[in-house]
């Protein structure tokens, strides 16, 4: 596989048809849509590797060709693709740099693009914001938002809104969405919605996908099955330096595969940075990235573990994820349990204000970091190699494992 994140968004790769169909069944709904008063809203929903971002970076490379096509009922449009990702947006611009009729000024974060309309007033005919579930519920005054949440604010801005949503990878309190809370605050709204099912990042089974599924979603461990590894390489581990060494391997040979954690590991500081350790494993945490290059494709990174900050969004071609303190084996033996306890992302998780009460908030902090593991168990597209602090999960986890193999 190519290794560039830029290149696998390129508009000029190939889609599949149901991918060309939808992308021209948004098309018709902008111009059905942007010259009438009240906003319309286009949702397309998939959980992570099922081509989301690959099909807005097709419909935005066309929208803006078209506006400057003078045949075109788009033309002279203005729009914009917004992404709350830092490391996401880096790819995006590099790919703009690149592209005729693709300018990098039309990528931008929402808080940008919202505070500057707040001051021009400009007229914005179609915005596409990829990782809608990123929009802050909230408003942020460390980040300059001061509204009432920013998906309120696009939609007062704007004539056509285009939204990629996945409830499964919403990962802070404050950018908490629900599906329910999503619908209700579109019902006011010209709304359709597209549902993505297709598989396109990882070359797992379905079963095995089925087992992630349920794995980060109520907790239950399916039964493995031979078909885990036929065409996949998935791995189980009892040593978490063995798998830094295996990942090492396949770096060597083939690019873009790194080790990842989940939250659970005290921030301890040595020599300005913080360490995850289990056994002879020590690596730091990824470290703020000023460069314009995304986080794993900077070769230096194989020495650091990355996060959700880092790489949601992306592929990988191995990822190994080490599941950390707060994922625990159940008493039952048969299902993963969430202790918030140990969490220790306590960024992620202030706004407890928001929530009715202490058990609206910790099931809410539950589900994200389910949601955690999910967005982390995905990234892989030939491998998904896990090590579980948690000894009951991990001798699970191995035993089901040798079954198999």
């Amino acid at each position: 596989m190519q290794n560039a994140a830029i290149e696998k968004l390129s508009p000029v790769r190939h889609l599949t048809p149901e991918q060309t169909h939808l992308i021209q069944r948004i098309k018709e709904f902008i111009a059905t849509h942007k010259g009438t008063e009240q906003p319309a809203v286009f949702v397309i929903h998939g959980d992570a590797g099922t081509g989301k971002s690959v099909i807005l970076s097709h419909l935005f490379f066309q929208l803006q060709r078209a506006s400057r096509d003078q045949t075109s009922p788009l033309y002279q449009t203005n729009n914009y693709f917004l992404v709350n990702h830092p490391e996401l947006l880096k790819v995006y611009r590099q790919l703009a740099g690149g592209l005729p009729d693709m300018l990098k000024k039309n990528f931008e974060r929402p808080t940008t693009l919202i505070n500057r309309v707040a001051k021009t007033n400009e007229h914005i005919d179609v915005t596409i914001v990829d990782e809608a579930h990123l929009l802050l519920s909230q408003p942020d005054h460390y980040n300059n938002f001061y509204g009432h949440d920013q998906l309120t604010e696009l939609l007062k801005l704007t004539k056509v809104l285009i939204l990629v949503f996945d409830e499964h990878q919403v990962l802070r309190t404050k950018s908490f969405w629900t599906p329910a809370q999503l619908k209700k605050r579109l019902a006011p709204y010209p709304t359709e919605w597209a549902q993505l099912k297709q598989q396109f990042r990882m070359t797992a089974s379905p079963s095995l996908l089925n087992w992630i599924n349920a794995f980060t979603g109520d907790g239950e461990l399916l039964a493995m099955d031979q078909s885990f590894t036929s065409h996949y390489d998935f791995r189980i581990f009892s040593d978490a330096e063995a798998m830094r060494q295996t990942i090492i391997a396949k770096n060597n040979q083939v690019g873009l595969s790194r080790i990842v954690a989940t939250t659970g590991y005290p921030s301890v500081l040595d020599g300005g940075k913080h360490y995850i350790e289990e056994g002879d494993f020590r690596l730091p945490w990824d470290q703020y990235n000023h460069t314009a290059t995304p986080w794993a494709e900077i070769p230096s990174t194989i020495n650091e573990v990355g996060s959700i900050y880092t790489v949601q969004g992306f592929d990988l071609n191995y990822v190994g994820l080490i599941l950390g303190p707060p994922v625990q084996l159940a008493p039952d033996g048969h299902h993963v349990l969430i202790d918030p306890a140990k969490n220790t992302d306590v960024v992620s998780f202030k706004g407890r204000a928001l929530f009715k009460d202490d058990h609206q908030y910790q099931s809410a902090e539950i589900q994200m970091i389910r949601n955690s593991v999910n967005v982390l168990m995905k990234r892989g597209v030939s491998g998904l190699y896990i090590f579980a602090h948690d000894p009951a999960l991990s001798q699970k986890l191995l035993d089901d494992y040798n079954a198999i193999v």
